[in-house]
């Protein structure tokens, strides 16, 4: 994508300041953040920031493209208050769209999620049948069925996109996560540190991990081909976490030994296994994931071992 106005709502974040600096290079790219989760600090001097909240009127929606990745993002932050999660994730949503479509954008590209698709060992392909079991699910839903509207009514293009587990340690922008940061990189910040890492359960639980690289990839060719539907954005391989701790101590040259507790979160909500089948947008964009997951747990581990 090239010489294009682009917004970034969430684009102080964690993939949203990696998606903004991406692009900054060749677009003229505009982040709006309230700075919940997300810090100016993540971007780069060219990306011009304004610090609002998606629930706003008068947003900078003048522009080509509108990537919409704010939102309330974890099924913790849904269940302290299910309504500011619904007004965030929801009424947010529609109301970027519709400033967006008023200003004359037909492009928009935002995020969705795998955890519809429940537990599932097999690759989970887009036209499944999805469930919702969470707040934070169903605000993504609605998403979707929102951006189907804005397609079929307003003929705007509307690119769903399902992240599955996307990391990038703590060298690069998801520190400021915290407790909402990706297990990878909890876990490598906690064995680096000497600390064991907690894991909920027995370690048999698997994701596809997608380093945040790939993730942008993806986003960048969503908007450029003006996709319109819902994609996902997978490796299309999974990984545990006892795999995970192993890798992890190999790389840092560590003997840490995780500390293995009853899982806080109901069975009934929990996701115990994600695997994404990303055939659709790699036969529409080409998209392939370029950093295999060896390679992203050096590259995340990289920050805590001295230069020789």
């Amino acid at each position: 994508m090239e010489n294009q106005r682009v917004l970034v709502t969430g684009g102080a974040g964690f993939i949203g300041s990696n998606l903004a600096n991406a692009l900054s290079s060749d677009n003229d790219v505009i982040v709006v953040d309230d700075e919940y989760l997300g810090t100016p600090e993540n971007l780069s001097a060219d990306v011009e920031y304004v610090k609002a909240s998606v629930l706003e009127d008068d947003l900078p929606t003048d522009v080509d493209v509108v990537y919409h990745l704010a939102a309330l993002s974890s099924y913790a932050m849904h269940e302290e208050d299910p309504c500011q999660g619904a007004r965030v994730n929801i009424e947010g949503f529609v109301n970027v769209v519709e400033q967006a479509r008023q200003d004359g954008c037909d492009t928009v590209v935002y995020a969705s999620t795998s955890s519809i698709y429940g537990s599932r060992t097999e690759p989970s392909p887009e036209a499944m049948d999805v469930t919702v079991n969470t707040g934070y699910e169903a605000s993504k839903l609605a998403r979707e069925r929102y951006a189907e509207y804005f397609s079929n009514h307003y003929g705007m293009t509307m690119a769903g996109m399902r992240f599955f587990s996307v990391y990038q340690g703590y060298g690069g922008a998801e520190e400021h996560k915290g407790e909402y940061a990706n297990v990878i990189a909890q876990f490598a910040d906690d064995i680096a540190n000497g600390e064991s890492p907690v894991i909920y359960g027995d370690g048999t639980q698997t994701r596809d991990f997608t380093h945040v690289s790939d993730i942008v990839h993806g986003l960048e060719l969503a908007g450029e081909h003006k996709l319109d539907g819902i994609y996902n954005l997978g490796t299309g391989e999974a990984y545990d976490f006892n795999t995970v701790v192993e890798l992890l101590n190999q790389e840092l040259g560590t003997e840490v030994e995780p500390e293995y507790v009853e899982n806080p979160i109901p069975d009934s909500v929990y996701v115990h296994d994600t695997c994404a089948d990303s055939t659709k947008i790699r036969e529409e964009t080409g998209w392939e994931p370029a950093v295999m997951f060896k390679e992203g747990i050096r590259e995340v581990c990289a920050v805590y071992i001295p230069d020789v």
